[in-house]
């Protein structure tokens, strides 16, 4: 549960994203914190993520107390290539000239989050419109709406099948040599996403997904409709 409540704010976008992975309402108050939690949404590293999670009070210059509500904590699920589960990671939003603007006031609060994780085992960094305004986030807007769509399973199997056979290629490619038609392409293509969203194909993310993208099987031949 949150520990702030986010009030209707006019002067920047505030609203709700659909936590998919639990079907929970996660309120933010720009359109960078609604960018950033659909990256952690759609991350299958992150096992679960809760904004406005703890309050930390610190001294301001001259002795004063005040409280600071870092944006999220994010917790992270076992990593086969670390063989261990990451810490979870405190995250602040923030934009990159409000940062400049505003550093001399936020510097004791970023300070006071770092003592804090610390204490808890966990890490604290603040990411901004570099770090989240990428193509990953995206290829993560546009294939979330294909994630937890149900889908034909025999259509995946065809095209596990079929990767596994030929090994990596694209899109385009896999399709064509599936599919004789138009028609037959069209209807496999919302399949393939979905095994690109669920990670039963791999693609490289970090650059922009396209018809040319270069494909891979993540999965065994045999996948359940819904992913």
């Amino acid at each position: 549960m949150p520990v702030r409540s986010i009030p209707r704010n006019y002067r920047s976008l505030t609203g709700k994203v659909i936590n998919t992975r639990n079907q929970v309402a996660v309120t933010f108050e720009s359109a960078l914190e609604r960018d950033f939690y659909l990256i952690l949404d759609f991350d299958s590293a992150v096992a679960k993520f809760e904004e406005q999670p703890i309050h930390i009070v610190y001294e301001y210059p001259a002795g004063i107390s005040r409280t600071y509500t870092p944006d999220v904590l994010v917790h992270y699920g076992f990593d086969p290539t670390l063989s261990r589960t990451p810490p979870p990671m405190l995250y602040e939003v923030k934009y990159r000239d409000d940062l400049r603007a505003n550093w001399g006031e936020y510097k004791p609060k970023f300070k006071a989050a770092r003592r804090y994780a610390r204490r808890q085992g966990w890490g604290f960094r603040l990411v901004t419109e570099c770090e989240i305004r990428t193509p990953y986030l995206k290829n993560a807007q546009f294939l979330r709406e294909y994630r937890l769509r149900c889908l034909d399973s025999d259509d995946g199997g065809r095209l596990l099948a079929a990767l596994a056979e030929w090994g990596e290629t694209d899109a385009e490619a896999l399709l064509a040599r599936l599919s004789p038609t138009r028609e037959a392409r069209v209807r496999l293509l919302p399949v393939l996403w979905h095994l690109v969203a669920v990670g039963h194909i791999g693609a490289d993310l970090t650059v922009p997904l396209t018809m040319c993208s270069r494909l891979w099987s993540l999965a065994p031949i045999r996948v359940d409709g819904d992913g």
